[in-house]
């Protein structure tokens, strides 16, 4: 007995980092859905040793709380939530209230449980008080696809920094074509991330003239700069998008920006300019990634990367007086051989049609999305979730980020 707290310690520890890694995990490029359960089996056994406790597990996860991180908010939240203790319950939602950037702990605690387990708590946080509750109520709702309803539409109304953002989101997220003409609205707000989610929810629901909102959104730069580029690539026209693409990479502080248009707009047109950045040693990795989405191939698997440059470095250094702690967005991505991979698009680079967009070395058409969504890395599979979407304005955008199992079920397999 004298050594349970110390076994219930190392499961707390290991359930937070584990799913530390989850989070991760689900937006990188190297992790395939088969890989994303393999994860979640790990957090659920872990879980599973402080569930089975009882009281003594859940005062050591209600100790971590100190800690101020979204992994130990997580486990905690997943404790009090399943079990439904009144006390527990208040202890976790006064963390968030305390420190709101551990939000994504919560929010993932409430789309980690059933639907059935998680729905009375998701009603009564869309009424709460405190804003940061109402925005994690929102996005859970919205992880298990469920729509909060009138919850959603006062979001949209209110014009709350916190909340309403994530309303958008969700808007776009659930499909809600009535909610359209409202996201457009919305996309000139002057609050930069109400404008993103509202370009970004307005496309997704197939309002046409969002798209060039999002164009504006990705040239100022910003947090959202990428995202807004690859969705405002996925719905332009293709004269559009060529001549935007042309335009980004003719200026140094663009060409990132063009990468990610190459990649996402799938056109073949860009290969060959591709190609040259995969000399470029700020861009290699992205454009092997625009490459790698575009034709389905693995860089790593068929040999056709290479080492990293001697003495290159990007993200946090071991220098103490280095303020840029930023790590490296594309740290898992291997690094291209253009001359190989330009053989090898020389050898087969004649079955793509320019002007034509591709995912996975497939014409962008149902059949092949759907399949990209069993078989693709997960950066991959956002990818297709989107284009589904775009397809058909409506449609709820397929969620990535659940749990491995339900997603295994609900691909059928």
């Amino acid at each position: 007995m004298s050594q349970l707290p110390h076994i219930l310690s190392q499961h707390a520890e290991e359930a937070s980092f584990q799913w530390l890694l989850r989070s991760l995990a689900v937006h990188a490029p190297h992790y395939s859905l088969k890989d994303l359960a393999r994860l979640d089996d790990v957090v659920d056994a872990h879980l599973d040793g402080l569930r089975l406790s009882g009281d003594a597990g859940w005062r050591i996860c209600r100790d971590e709380l100190a800690w101020e991180e979204p992994g130990e908010l997580f486990v905690a939240a997943f404790l009090a939530y399943e079990s439904n203790q009144p006390d527990h319950v208040e202890a976790v939602e006064q963390a968030l209230m305390r420190t709101p950037a551990t939000a994504s702990g919560l929010v993932s605690a409430l789309g980690w449980l059933t639907w059935e387990q998680a729905q009375p708590q998701i009603q009564r946080l869309l009424d709460a008080p405190d804003p940061h509750l109402r925005r994690a109520a929102l996005a859970a709702a919205t992880i298990h696809r469920q729509d909060p309803g009138l919850a959603l539409l006062k979001a949209l109304q209110d014009l709350d920094p916190v909340v309403t953002p994530r309303a958008l989101r969700a808007a776009g997220e659930l499909g809600r074509r009535d909610l359209a003409p409202r996201c457009a609205e919305l996309a000139h707000a002057s609050h930069a991330d109400t404008a993103f989610w509202a370009a970004w929810a307005a496309t997704l629901l197939g309002e046409a003239a969002a798209a060039e909102a999002l164009v504006a959104i990705s040239e100022t730069g910003g947090p959202h700069a990428e995202r807004a580029a690859a969705l405002a690539a996925r719905r332009l026209e293709t004269a559009r998008t060529q001549a935007w693409c042309r335009l980004l990479a003719a200026d140094a502080l663009t060409s990132r920006l063009a990468v990610v248009v190459a990649g996402a707009s799938g056109d073949p047109l860009h290969v060959p300019w591709l190609l040259e950045q995969m000399a470029v040693d700020e861009l290699a990795r992205p454009a092997g990634e625009a490459f790698s989405l575009l034709t389905g191939l693995d860089l790593a698997h068929l040999d056709l990367e290479r080492d990293g440059p001697a003495g290159f470095a990007t993200g946090p250094t071991e220098d103490a007086a280095d303020e840029d702690v930023a790590l490296d967005p594309d740290e898992d991505l291997p690094w291209p051989d253009p001359a190989r991979i330009g053989a090898w698009w020389s050898q087969h680079g004649r079955r793509y049609k320019t002007g034509a967009r591709y995912l996975l070395g497939e014409a962008v058409a149902a059949d092949g999305l759907q399949t990209a969504l069993v078989t693709g890395r997960q950066r991959q599979r956002e990818a297709a979730a989107l284009e589904l979407t775009l397809r058909q304005p409506g449609r709820p955008l397929y969620e990535t980020r659940a749990r491995g199992d339900r997603q295994r079920r609900q691909l059928g397999g």
